[in-house]
């Protein structure tokens, strides 16, 4: 539009000054751009009218899978000569294939349609707008339009397999499942000795006790296994959030939650999750693979933040947890976390604690001169005896942790520390 005021700025002129002074050559020179300036007013382009559709060939999708991605627009107004279209992609996608943007002949009732294909980290993604900026062929108008068209998709979070991890809260459920449940029933594992009763099966009766007590019979009795509530939580504070170049200790908390909630569900607990950083999010109980898309989605969501309140754990809401339940924190925990965590095993909680090693993790990526290395390598070790320290009064106080350097599978890091846990066996009455 700028043009044309320009353009006939200078035709204006040259014909005022060319009439004022009889000189037929100006006159004669402004008629070329008084005819140029018509043709643009009459081959101006009408305000756009068009249609736009979005789809997508998945709403959810694992990291580095492709989400092909559909623009559809339909002319529902007067012909478009030159037409811009320019979709915009969501901040963390990276283009794969295909073009965003397209110039085009489009006639009335004519559809025109844009496919490209995107790849995201964990997140969620959201379409929104469409430029569309109509001109004529001198370019002299311009016309520009926002259509909406709105989708999302969600990459989620990576889940590596992992096996049974061996929890044992002072509470569980009716429903039998996996978790040893302290009392004597049908199960596998053995529990203790006791006197035969009527009904009892002879395949379970005990010889030996029998042997040793002529006139009573002793049977053997299991220990049930049923399922139990689990609450994960996953710490999200700013103040954890290390990078290493591309790489994040968010990202691997992430993951690990995933894993975590995954298995004990898979497993026929009822799970929670609980996201702490900037604010809460919180996942209600429940069991399956409903619930396992709930948290993976939930996940999906997660970003760090700051918060003045909760800087710490102390406002940890335990009250959304069952009493005497199992909570599983994911944390590179701090100092300031130690007595929070105590109170919270003292009020009943059984607490697992799996601790990304942020030492470790930002020891990897420094890169120090022969004159500095001495210096770091102490500011290492002291820091690493803080956190040996950290951990020891953790373990002291019942808690069991998993100290978890990231480049480690975390299947291999929870097996080794807590392995097998000694079933308690009853004595003989």
């Amino acid at each position: 539009m700028g043009r044309f005021f320009l353009l006939a700025g200078v035709a204006y002129c040259l014909l005022l000054i060319g009439l004022a002074g009889l000189n037929g050559g100006l006159v004669a020179l402004s008629l070329p751009l008084i005819v140029y300036l018509g043709a643009a007013l009459l081959y101006a382009p009408d305000p756009p009218r068009l249609q736009a559709t979005r789809s997508l060939s998945a709403d959810r999708v694992m990291p580095g899978v492709p989400v092909e991605v559909k623009l559809t627009l339909f002319n529902e107004g007067a012909r478009l000569e030159e037409v811009l279209i320019e979709d915009s992609v969501p901040r963390g996608l990276k283009l794969r294939d295909g073009q965003t943007s397209r110039v085009v002949l489009l006639p009335p009732g004519k559809t025109l349609e844009i496919a490209y294909t995107v790849l995201g980290a964990r997140g969620r993604y959201q379409f929104q707008k469409v430029q569309v900026t109509a001109a004529d062929h001198l370019g002299l108008f311009r016309r520009q339009a926002q259509l909406s068209a709105p989708a999302s998709f969600v990459v989620l979070p990576e889940a590596p397999r992992m096996r049974q991890v061996a929890i044992r809260p002072l509470r569980t459920r009716a429903s039998t499942g996996l978790i040893p449940a302290r009392i004597a029933g049908p199960g596998v594992n053995f529990y203790g000795v006791r006197e035969y009763q009527y009904g009892d099966s002879l395949r379970w009766v005990n010889w030996h006790a029998t042997a040793r007590h002529p006139r009573r019979i002793f049977t053997n009795e299991f220990e049930q296994e049923r399922i139990a509530d689990v609450g994960l939580i996953l710490d999200a504070r700013q103040r954890h959030d290390l990078w290493v170049g591309e790489d994040s200790l968010f990202e691997h908390a992430v993951r690990a939650t995933a894993s975590l909630a995954d298995t004990f569900l898979r497993d026929n607990n009822r799970v929670a999750l609980l996201t702490y950083g900037a604010g809460l999010t919180w996942v209600v109980p429940g069991y399956g693979r409903l619930q396992r898309e709930r948290i993976f989605q939930a996940l999906a969501r997660a970003q760090t933040g700051e918060s003045d309140i909760f800087e710490t754990l102390d406002y940890l809401p335990t009250r959304l947890f069952p009493p005497r339940s199992q909570i599983v924190l994911v944390s590179p925990l701090c100092q300031e976390d130690l007595g929070t965590l105590i109170r919270l095993r003292a009020h009943g909680y059984e607490v697992l604690i799996i601790s990304p090693d942020p030492i470790a993790f930002e020891s990897k990526g420094l890169r120090v001169d022969a004159k500095h290395a001495e210096h770091v390598a102490i500011a290492t070790r002291f820091a690493r005896l803080e956190r040996a320290i950290l951990l020891r009064r953790l373990r002291q106080a019942g808690i069991q942790v998993v100290d978890w350097p990231v480049e480690r599978p975390l299947d291999q890091a929870v097996l080794t520390t807590l392995g097998r846990l000694p079933r308690q066996a009853r004595p003989v009455r």
